[in-house]
Formats: structure tokens, sequence, C-alpha cells
């Protein structure tokens, strides 16, 4: 009786949100090397603001409270990440098998980290031929034997190498060191992926295997327990949820609106609209009638989230989306203006691929729920601002009070201002 009476102890409220807390502890020590390690050449004392600030995002900082499993599923995901940043690939596999058992839409992301760490796995085997072309140039001049020592070395890569352009491609530095712009085409950075994962297949194959593998048992679980969901399979059953998408880069946006809605930012996409005019003109058309089609067609009002008068998703779907008829399509512009910032910023400082392989996992986590919850949007929300290139440290401090200032309002909403249903015993309070 005292073991049970001790193990049940343990297990007390206080104890298991106390969990939360440390992980969110353990979550900031992870933000804080991910920055340092995706921008080397950053001082301390800026790192340490960006730390703070990303720690204090409203959708991540609330639940730190509560005993839920987003804590713990962006502390497991951020640590595979920052390891596989590291080359330490097993161990990255194994954390990721880890955000699985946490949580199952965690796949979505590790194949996500997968793939980033395939595309820095090849900018660095073209970064490290870069080196050995511009060793051995200025020895071809000097000693013709040279070419006979270096032939076993350079690679077909070099061959296919015909113009000035293409060598410029290699000098590219890896996504994790300071950012630059990538002007090379996405078909070229494909073109150059394959060829270069083909030269080194498998070195390729025995670092990734593991993910693989956790891919393999994860299918398997898929199978036997017939969903990807435990629990309540039928309240959240897979459907087509395209809208999930627009309100994600909304709402990423408007937690960072110094970025995305500056007059510098509008001027930049207007500027851009007016260097390819028909491409731009075509692109806006077609992101508007998408848009169109997810909110007539692909928008779902979930029962829970028309019933449960806690969420703050609830007063945000009757008060703002579905005010009236003509509300959720005069909002369409400013989901695709969103979705335009996010690429237009992550472009800048990554590859073209990298940024088509984060919409793809955004879609493949996001699509597939029909209940709007704004902490499925966490993950793919530290994942963009830890991408996107914010040198002005007023930006920073302005993101930073707006957390702040979210977080105090929550949290008094939460303390002080409960209310009680009338068909349930006990206190309800308003949350995320």
């Amino acid at each position: 009786m005292q073991a049970v009476s001790s193990f049940s102890d343990s297990c007390s409220t206080s104890i298991l949100r106390l969990t939360n807390g440390v992980l969110a502890v353990i979550c900031s020590v992870l933000i804080y090397e991910i920055i340092t390690h995706l921008r080397p050449s950053l001082d301390d004392k800026k790192a340490t603001l960006r730390a703070v600030v990303l720690s204090l995002y409203p959708l991540h900082w609330f639940f730190t409270f509560l005993y839920y499993t987003d804590v713990a599923s962006l502390t497991a995901v951020l640590a595979m990440y920052l390891l596989i940043l590291k080359k330490k690939y097993l161990f990255s596999s194994l954390i990721g098998a880890l955000s699985v058992v946490i949580r199952q839409t965690n796949i979505i992301w590790m194949l996500f980290v997968a793939c980033s760490g395939v595309i820095e796995f090849t900018q660095s085997r073209r970064k490290d031929r870069a080196e050995v072309d511009g060793i051995s140039s200025p020895r071809e001049k000097d000693d013709p034997s040279a070419n006979l020592k270096d032939a076993s070395i350079i690679s077909n890569l070099r061959k296919r190498r015909v113009n000035n352009g293409a060598k410029s491609r290699n000098k590219i530095t890896p996504q994790s060191s300071v950012p630059m712009t990538y002007t090379s085409g996405l078909l070229d950075e494909i073109h150059d992926i394959i060829i270069i994962s083909w030269n080194h297949f498998w070195e390729l194959v025995v670092s990734f295997s593991p993910f693989f593998m956790v891919f393999v048992a994860f299918v398997a679980f898929i199978r036997w327990n017939g969903s990807i969901v435990l629990g309540a399979k039928d309240a959240h059953t897979v459907s087509p949820h395209f809208a999930q998408l627009l309100y994600y880069g909304v709402v990423s946006t408007l937690f960072m609106v110094p970025i995305h809605f500056s007059l510098d930012q509008a001027a930049l996409l207007f500027r851009q609209f007016c260097k390819k005019k028909l491409l731009s003109l075509f692109q806006w058309f077609m992101a508007l009638a998408l848009g169109f089609l997810s909110v007539e067609f692909f928008s779902i009002a979930h029962p829970y989230l028309l019933a449960d008068n806690r969420h703050y998703t609830f007063y945000l779907w009757r008060k703002v989306i579905n005010y009236n008829r003509s509300t959720k399509y005069l909002m369409i512009p400013l989901y695709v203006y969103s979705w335009f910032s996010i690429v237009g910023n992550l472009a800048k400082n990554q590859k073209k691929l990298w940024v088509l392989v984060y919409f793809l996992a955004c879609a493949a986590s996001l699509v597939p729920a029909p209940l709007i919850e704004l902490r499925y949007y966490t993950i793919p929300f530290y994942f963009l601002i830890l991408h996107t290139d914010i040198p002005d440290s007023k930006s920073w401090f302005f993101m930073g009070l707006l957390h702040i200032s979210i977080n105090c309002f929550t949290m008094y909403m939460f303390l002080f201002r409960p209310f009680y249903w009338k068909h349930e015993v006990g206190a309800q309070r308003f949350i995320w």
C-alpha cells in the first residue's frame, strides 16, 4: 500500500506539470544551440535574446504550465534536428523515434529533418569538392603531373560544370553556416542532389538508414492500429482540411509582425512582383484561386470547435473567420499574402528545395487534421522562425514584447476569469 501511495504522489498534478517546466528549460537550451549552429557569427547576447523570445512564443509558453504533450513533442523534435545538424544521424533517429511515440504526427517532422539532413549532406560534399577544385587548380598550372594525382579524387561533378554560373554554385556554404542567397533554380538543386547522392550512395544509405527503419516501424504500427490516432479515432479522422494550411500561414506571420507586415516587406514583395509581372500575376492568381477552393470546399467546422467555448479558436471561428458569409472570402488575400511572405523570407537564406520540403511537411501535418488547434502550429512555426533571417534586434524586441503581452493576457484569462457550465460541475477556464 505504501508503494502504491508513493507512486500516486509521484504522479500528482503538480509533479506531472513540473515535468513540462523542466522540459521547457531543456527546450530553451536546444533553441539556443540551434541558433548558434545555424548562425555561428552571432554573438552570445544576440543569440540569447533570440532564444528567450522564441521560448516566450505564446503557443509554447502557455502549455509549459499544463500537462500536455506539446512541450515534450517540441523538445524531442528540436533535439532531433540539432543532432542531425551536428551529423549525429543515429542519435537523431533515436530521438526521432521518441518524438513519434510522444505524438504520432511527428513522423512528418522526422521525415522533414531527414530530408534536411540529406540536403545538408549533399551541400557539405559539394563544398568539399569546391575546396578540392580550388586547391588543384593552381597546382595544375605549376605541375602538370598533378592532374594524374588528382584524377582519383575529382568526381564527375567537376566535369559537368561547363559554365561560370555552375562553377559559382560550388562555393555555396552549408545551410548551417552564415545564411546567403541561393541563385540556382529548383530543378538545378534537385539535379545536384541526385548526382551527389548517387556518387555517395552507400555513405548516404548508412547515415540515414536508421530514419528509414523508424519509418518502416511506424508504417507497421499504422497497419496494426488501423489509424494514426490513439484514443478517440472517430473524432480525429483524417480529412482534407486545406484551409488549415491557410490559417497556419496567417497565424505564424501575425506572431512575426515586424518581419511580415512591415513597409519594407510589402515593398520587397511589390518589387518582386514587378520584376516578373506575368509570372507573378499567374502565381498570385493561382494562389488566390486555390485559396478560394480551400475556403469554399475544404474548410471544416469540427463539432469540438463549435461546442467547446473554452478555446480561443471557438471565438476566432465565430467572430472572425465565420462572422458572416463574406468574411471568410475577404480573408483569402491575407492568407495568400502570408504564404508569399513566408516563402519569400525563407528563400532569401535557404535552398529552394528546402523551402519546398518545408511547405510539404506543413501540408502533410496540418491538412489531415479536421480540428483547428493552434497548438498544431508550434513545430512548423519554430522551423520557420529559426530559418528566417532577422538581423534587426528591434524586431526581436518587438516580438518579445508582443509575446509577453499575449502571455500576460492568456494567463490572466486562465487564472482570473473562470466560468461555469450548467451541465458540468467545476470551473472552466480559457485556454488556447
